[in-house]
């Protein structure tokens, strides 16, 4: 067996230095040993080191906790779940420690960039339940963001089309002859310092919709890295965040039939925490 890893994974991994600390394991937990012999269609495991990651800047403040639900305000920059080059710097990996809860699960997705709430699952048990309204678009979820204003636009107007994302690309797409799947409503607030607050309303949950239909109007969210054009910024810059924030959140408890309402804790504009 031991051969067999180092001729698989030398190239990525110190094979022969994790077979001796017993870090390969079969799915009973017990170490792989490099004499084993080599037995297919066997499942053996491993955690890779991970690259060192700079700390994301700002709190994420605990808005709720009961024992199936954690409602969160994250921070700009801040994934909610472990992927490529964020993996401890995520919701989920930073809050099953600091909670201790080990199954907790985010129900929804919430873009790096954007600031704002997010709701979790406490277990696996009560994760389906909740996934299953918000696929069924039963969550009212309200954003407001920062963008310039337009004084010959007429608001509050309904944005409809369709997008789509293509692998490799960062920014999505509208394709102009396809049915709509994806739906905004657009108000705009107040204004502060020459800039609009804007009320948005998703009724549909596409991959950047909202940055997407702001856009589209004439009206970009202010410092925004992708849209209208994509932007070099280092991976650890926190200095710019994207003025889109996650506000509101309410929904009927399909569990106990009880009205949820939750509210962000952050205004806009959004400042940079570094520091």
């Amino acid at each position: 067996m031991g051969a067999w890893l180092d001729e698989r994974l030398s190239e990525f991994v110190d094979a022969t230095g994790f077979l001796a600390d017993g870090r390969f394991v079969y799915e009973s937990g017990t170490a792989v040993a490099g004499l084993d012999p080599y037995r297919p269609n066997t499942f053996v495991w491993f955690h890779r080191d991970l690259a060192a990651e700079t700390v994301v800047p700002g709190p994420i403040h605990l808005i709720y906790r009961d024992d199936r639900l954690v409602v969160i305000d994250k921070p700009a920059f801040l994934s909610t779940i472990p992927r490529g080059r964020h993996v401890v710097q995520s919701v989920v990996v930073r809050l099953r420690a600091e909670l201790g809860l080990p199954e907790l699960s985010p129900l929804h997705r919430l873009d790096r960039v954007t600031s704002g709430l997010v709701v979790l699952a406490t277990e696996r048990r009560w994760r389906g339940a909740y996934q299953s309204m918000f696929q069924r678009q039963e969550v009212a979820k309200t954003y407001r963001a920062l963008a310039p204003l337009l004084p010959s636009l007429d608001l509050p107007v309904t944005v409809r089309n369709h997008l789509t994302t293509r692998r490799g690309q960062w920014q999505a797409e509208v394709l102009p002859d396809a049915p709509a799947n994806a739906e905004s409503l657009i108000e705009l607030d107040s204004v502060i310092d020459g800039l609009g607050v804007y009320r948005l309303t998703p009724r549909t949950g596409r991959t950047h919709q909202l940055r997407m239909h702001m856009l589209g109007l004439g009206i970009p969210i202010s410092e925004d890295p992708i849209y209208p054009v994509v932007r070099e910024i280092a991976i650890d810059d926190f200095t710019r965040p994207l003025q889109l924030l996650a506000n509101e959140v309410r929904f009927t408890d399909p569990i106990d039939g009880r009205p949820r309402q939750f509210a962000s804790v952050r205004t806009l504009p959004l400042r940079s925490e570094v520091g």
